[in-house]
């Protein structure tokens, strides 16, 4: 009786995790981008700019899974977790240490999500969990993930080295779709990131687990009262946001062809980008944010350098910001506990 309290309470009420009913800035910012494909037609022609697309969506699969396990934790702890790109890293580097086991690349997959996944369980355990009892600030628990995110970064430094490091999977080989050109890897990179994108929005929609997360991310407080435990629920987000993590640190691995310890914190900049984008602690926003952000910045190849694509994903966020500082799916306020 008293989950279906709670889930009464989330169909009524807006959660941050579910964005409320504030659809108008997201249908301007999905004509700006129509109006913004629109201009780039004109300009290049049609074809470049469906491969580019096809690009984009490739680098948007990744960063929505990253950016959702971010916004996840802060949802339901309000924590900031600046480890989260590291994360990332850490699940490319078990995936790789997999498949220099001799061990089929699937295999590497599932080892990674559920390593990465246990190993933020242990954070939880080790780290945040004491934290919170303790009554550390929103400063303390910034600074003690600034601190976690060095501590993996060089750790994998250590016992992998600084050189760039490759799995193994197929980059080259490419195939047709009409006109356009797709790898094979890119297009399991596809297949495999929207499907759990999509797994992942209709288990927050409608599974009594997602509501759940939708009541402790409301109200924790009233959350307890109802019914719902807690603790196991944290356990729980945290562990989907390590396995998002190690998930999204493969696809990005094998989209690309390599990775270094380093590129974690380049992907964190983008992260924290499609989150702000999508709007602060919605998971929804974060999906879409995510999105959005990989395909801005490849159709920006279209008309500058590459180099410069992640710089005119920052503009924008930042004429995000000016316009709408909640962001698309944000709301107006976010409530502290």
């Amino acid at each position: 009786m008293t989950v279906l309290r709670s889930d009464k309470r989330l169909t009524d009420s807006p959660s941050i995790l579910r964005g409320g009913h504030q659809l108008g800035p997201l249908i301007f910012f999905l004509l700006a981008m129509a109006v913004l494909v629109a201009v780039l037609v004109a300009l290049r022609g049609p074809l470049p700019v469906a491969q580019t697309t096809i690009n984009g969506l490739v680098t948007g699969a990744y960063f929505a899974l990253g950016a959702a396990g971010l916004t996840l934790v802060f949802g339901i702890l309000r924590l900031i977790n600046f480890a989260h790109g590291d994360l990332l890293t850490f699940g490319a580097y078990i995936a790789l240490a997999t498949v220099y086991l001799g061990l089929p690349f699937w295999v590497a997959v599932i080892a990674s999500v559920l390593i990465t996944a246990a190993t933020t369980l242990g954070f939880e355990a080790v780290i945040w969990d004491p934290l919170r009892r303790r009554g550390a600030g929103t400063l303390q628990m910034i600074l003690t993930a600034i601190g976690l995110a060095f501590i993996l970064r060089h750790g994998i430094q250590l016992i992998a080295g600084t050189n760039p490091q490759t799995l193994g999977v197929d980059v080259v080989s490419t195939f047709n779709v009409g006109p356009l050109t797709i790898g094979q890897t890119q297009a399991w990179v596809l297949i495999a990131g929207y499907l759990v994108l999509v797994l992942l929005g209709v288990m927050l929609r409608f599974s009594l687990l997602g509501k759940q997360l939708r009541a402790l991310s409301d109200d924790l407080d009233l959350a307890e009262v109802t019914g719902i435990d807690s603790d196991r629920l944290i356990l729980i987000t945290q562990a989907l946001s390590g396995g998002l993590a190690g998930l999204a640190g493969i696809l990005f691995a094998a989209s690309v062809g390599s990775i270094t310890p380093n590129v974690g914190f380049f992907l964190l900049i983008s992260l924290f980008s499609a989150t702000i984008l999508g709007g602060v602690g919605n998971a929804y926003g974060a999906l879409v944010g995510g999105i959005a952000l990989g395909l801005v910045q490849e159709w920006s190849t279209l008309v500058l350098d590459a180099r410069w694509k992640t710089a005119i994903g920052f503009v924008v966020l930042v004429a995000m910001i000016i316009i709408r500082p909640t962001g698309l799916l944000g709301q107006k306020r976010l409530v502290d506990r």
